[in-house]
């Protein structure tokens, strides 16, 4: 009876390893120091040589090459002037400098809200150097649940808000995962996203937030399949629900959940607070 539950077990501790050995990455998102709006005017920045600006659809550094200022993709020295353009959501690891080898601070240039932003990576940060992994509820079977998907005829974009007050986001809903969880009589829906392969990801608050856990989590489930009845069929592991990138930096621009994914319940499951009140 107890080989089930070892056996998931340890794919679940898999799972975790690769989530913290993804969070270690040296410009990931345990790195990030600033998030700065450019301007319509040539300016200095904080934590970055050059000169940094905007046009609205295309940005433009400026730069020396005693700036120290390299090319991520090829590192060419810049010399000059530099544009790039992104669609909005976008993102591009764009300049390096800094360190031994000149890559201590990655630059990342993206278009959030419509805008241009840069956001500092810096792979001596104290929060990615003293990184020993995410704190986590014990696994617990009981919260693999399975539920069932019902997709909408068309997919709706639902406004949001982001960890950034600035910055406003879309929930492109494609249908709703419905389920019981464990000590709760009543179902309960979740609105999805539909990321790559048919795979599906739901934004959630529960009653463990601002407590044992951040203000929200999310959770990917693989592509539903048919039950004997032809209905979608999903399953739901909550020991694999983690913490959006806001939840470790204050320079995240990651999407809230939209108004009705609130759990009225304590998921003691997956990720915890990185950072617990003392």
């Amino acid at each position: 009876m107890n080989t089930i539950p070892a056996a998931k077990a340890e794919r679940w501790q898999r799972f975790r390893d690769n989530r913290d050995k993804a969070l270690a990455a040296r410009h990931g998102w345990l790195t990030l120091t600033s998030f700065q709006w450019l301007e319509d005017s040539p300016a200095a920045v904080d934590l970055v040589p050059g000169l940094w600006s905007t046009d609205g659809t295309t940005a433009s550094l400026t730069a020396v090459p005693a700036d120290g200022l390299t090319l991520v993709e090829s590192g060419q020295s810049v010399a000059g002037t530099i544009t790039a353009s992104l669609a909005d959501e976008e993102s591009l690891m764009w300049v390096q400098f800094g360190g031994k080898d000149g890559a201590r601070v990655v630059v990342e240039l993206a278009m959030r809200g419509g805008r241009y932003a840069i956001r500092t990576r810096d792979s001596e940060s104290p929060v990615f150097t003293e990184f020993q992994g995410v704190p986590t509820y014990p696994y617990n079977p009981d919260w693999e649940i399975t539920g069932r998907f019902e997709p909408y005829p068309e997919p709706v974009n639902i406004p949001i808000a982001t960890a950034n007050p600035l910055v406003d986001g879309i929930h492109r809903t494609v249908g709703e995962v419905v389920f019981r969880v464990p000590g709760s009589p009543h179902e309960m829906r979740l609105q999805a996203e539909e990321e790559k392969l048919g795979a599906l990801t739901v934004t959630f608050h529960d009653e463990t937030n601002g407590e044992t856990t951040d203000d929200w989590r999310k959770l990917t489930m693989p592509r539903p399949r048919h039950d004997a009845a032809g209905n979608p069929s999903v399953v739901l592991d909550f020991n694999r629900a983690i913490n959006y990138p806001s939840a470790f930096t204050p320079y995240g621009t990651c999407p809230m959940p939209v108004k009705n994914n609130s759990l009225d319940v304590r998921v003691e499951a997956g990720e915890m607070q990185p950072y617990p009140s003392e």
